[in-house]
């Protein structure tokens, strides 16, 4: 019988610690894959988080998803206004 592993999403500032105590583990002598197992990830997992987050501190993190978030926003309603000038610009040749 196969066991469905529960997926843990973890916050930016927990993986930023996480990161840390490897590079703590590793310099003490551990290799990278002992130390990824410590803290309960994946070494693929490790690495797209190094690859991320690599070199941030907790709040350089949290500032970085919340400029993801406002990009993301600005997109939609650039886009939104994009799809809204040529119905616009339809309508306005109509009336004249």
């Amino acid at each position: 019988m196969e066991r469905e592993v529960a997926r843990k999403r973890h916050k930016p500032e927990e993986i930023v610690a996480k990161l840390r105590q490897v590079d703590v583990l590793t310099a003490q002598g551990q290799s990278i894959a002992e130390a990824v197992r410590t803290i309960a990830v994946t070494e693929t997992t490790y690495f797209r988080w190094r690859a991320e987050y690599g070199g941030l501190k907790s709040d350089q993190v949290k500032r970085l998803k919340d400029l993801e978030l406002e990009n993301a926003r600005l997109r939609r309603a650039v886009s939104d206004l994009t799809l809204d000038k040529p119905i616009l610009a339809e309508a306005a040749r109509r009336n004249f």
